[in-house]
């Protein structure tokens, strides 16, 4: 069997797909994607197509090896993602030859059902309760929040710290002590102002904070850790088993977050879970996009002991409807069978999703140009996302 062709489709809401079609009609499906720069990640897999049309898609390592010391400037964010789509096509294709799920092709199902949380965030307290309590109502058990604004500043008065300590225990009580709750500060956070946090924070017995800190000062988070009994989550900005190699070996964070669209791929991050494994770290895939690559995660959760939750981003399991956007790019809308705050591990071939191609080609020609927001602090410096 040997790679034919590889396509590309830029679909909203702001997503890429990709298609790698073979010479005998097993068609696999991938996302690889960097949020709001999306054309670049197409470029790069334009460019790296050429290393793999003609090889069989079966030599999913060999192909890794290929991209990864090609071209040797590698990593970062375009280069992983661009690899990592590759490579759930690829997992996607195998599946189909083999005619089994990917997961029982490393290793096979440690778990039958898989935890998924919801994230209700909002611009205030108020709206991030009502997404919260509404979310409940769906039957979910797990939670992630974060409110606007967060702590952008490097020194501010304690109001704040008031403020979030009083909507951190109207959301524990408004969902119940038996609720797994994170909070994600998306790395806006800088120390100065996030170890008092902190440590009001803790006695509200949040599950994980998530990139308190940005991703670059892996080193600085020691000074979390020390006066935090809450567990220390990232890794949604890191790309390979190289870039988890640090933040590992320094036992600071609890929880990594590879995403399976940035990080290398399916076969990549089941390396990085059994490299945490090893640690007593536990996985959360990262995952804000889109359904090729929930379905990605899915296909590790099952064969990962140390997985213990799984993000759904945008897809929202609970609802099959017809507005549901994600969904509709799917043939089965039921595949994911969500029930009890669980969803069930997708048995069909693959990734266990089949693609509605086209619905695809359709969303395709009217696209997107989504770009991340360009966010200030109170003075106007430019501050993260």
């Amino acid at each position: 069997m040997k790679i034919t062709t590889v396509e590309l489709f830029k679909v909203p809401p702001r997503w890429l797909f990709l298609r790698i079609g073979t010479d005998e009609g097993i068609v696999g499906w991938g996302e690889p994607i960097v949020e709001g720069s999306a054309d670049t990640v197409l470029g790069c897999v334009e460019e790296l197509k050429q290393y793999i049309i003609g090889k069989d898609p079966r030599r999913i390592e060999e192909i890794f090896q290929i991209l990864y010391r090609c071209r040797f400037y590698r990593g970062g964010p375009v280069f992983s993602s661009a690899m990592s789509g590759i490579d759930q096509a690829l997992w996607d294709i195998k599946g189909k030859y083999y005619n089994v799920p990917a997961y029982e092709l490393m290793g096979g199902a440690c778990k039958d059902k898989i935890m998924v949380y919801y994230t209700c965030g909002g611009k205030d307290y108020d709206t991030a309760k009502a997404s919260a309590e509404r979310s409940k109502s769906f039957g979910y058990k797990a939670f992630k929040t974060g409110w606007s604004p967060m702590p952008h500043g490097w020194i501010g008065g304690y109001d704040w710290v008031e403020g979030a300590s009083a909507m951190s225990a109207g959301l524990r009580a408004g969902l119940g002590s038996d609720a797994i709750i994170g909070i994600d500060f998306h790395g806006r956070g800088h120390k100065s102002m996030i170890k008092p946090l902190v440590k009001e924070l803790d006695q509200y017995h949040y599950s994980f904070y998530e990139e308190p800190l940005m991703p670059d000062n892996i080193d600085i988070l020691k000074d979390i850790a020390r006066i935090s009994s809450t567990p220390l989550a990232m890794g949604e900005r890191a790309y390979l088993r190289w870039g988890f190699k640090d933040v590992l070996e320094q036992k600071i964070v609890d929880i990594i977050q590879p995403d399976l669209s940035h990080a290398g791929g399916l076969w990549e991050c089941r390396k990085i879970a059994a490299m945490a494994e090893t640690y007593d770290v536990a996985v959360a895939p990262h995952c804000p996009l889109g359904p090729i690559a929930f379905a990605s995660c899915l296909q590790l959760d099952a064969c990962t002991p140390n997985s213990s939750i799984q993000e759904q981003g945008a897809i929202g399991v609970h609802d099959t409807s017809e507005n549901n956007v994600a969904l509709s790019y799917l043939k089965d809308r039921e595949v994911f069978g969500f029930k009890d705050g669980f969803v069930k591990v997708p048995e069909g071939p693959g990734l266990g999703i089949e693609i509605n191609e086209e619905y695809v080609r359709e969303q395709a020609k009217i696209g997107h140009n989504w770009i991340n927001p360009v966010l200030t602090m109170d003075d106007g410096t430019p501050t993260e996302w």
